[in-house]
């Protein structure tokens, strides 16, 4: 039985919980904002557990926001974007979240974060991301994983060298 668009409006959905809190981060001065979870639903007119999705899923250190959460009363969730002054910052955390294994779906949040924040250009991305796809490195996990962890640093390592 078709789906009838009910997994459409919960990725536009999705989407547009995600552009609300992207630019009220862009808004923001220090880029941090602290919002309740409880009163963004409400906006959406959504569960609370939806914002809890959309944290998850859109605003994790892959994509290199860090998400903190008070519970209670006046609960709250602080989302700050990590920003990269210089090569080493962007370095350390390239090197932080890559460790020795990453999966496909990790290094495309990657290098999205890389094009989003222009570090990479957007034809540089679609390289780094085809030649890292699943269907590209044909070997079996976790070799793959480590195969394209290796590939992934070593592109880095070559942006950022001087």
């Amino acid at each position: 039985m078709p789906d009838c668009g009910g997994e459409r409006l919960l990725s536009n959905l999705t989407d547009q919980i995600e552009r609300y809190i992207k630019d009220l981060l862009l808004k923001s001065q220090a880029s941090m904002i602290e919002i309740q979870r409880q009163q963004l639903a409400a906006v959406f007119g959504c569960v609370p557990s939806q914002i809890n999705y959309v944290l998850a899923k859109r605003f994790g250190a892959e994509q290199g926001y860090i998400v903190e959460s008070r519970r209670g009363g006046g609960g709250f969730v602080r989302i700050v974007k990590l920003t990269f002054d210089d090569d080493d910052a962007l370095w350390d955390y390239l090197a932080t979240q890559l460790g020795d294994m990453i999966t496909e779906g990790q290094s495309e949040r990657i290098i999205e974060r890389l094009v989003e924040d222009e570090v990479v250009t957007a034809r540089e991305g679609l390289l780094m991301q085809a030649a890292v796809r699943r269907d590209v490195l044909v070997v079996r996990p976790p070799q793959r994983d480590l195969l394209r962890a290796r590939i992934l640093k070593a592109m880095f390592f070559t942006l950022f060298r001087e």
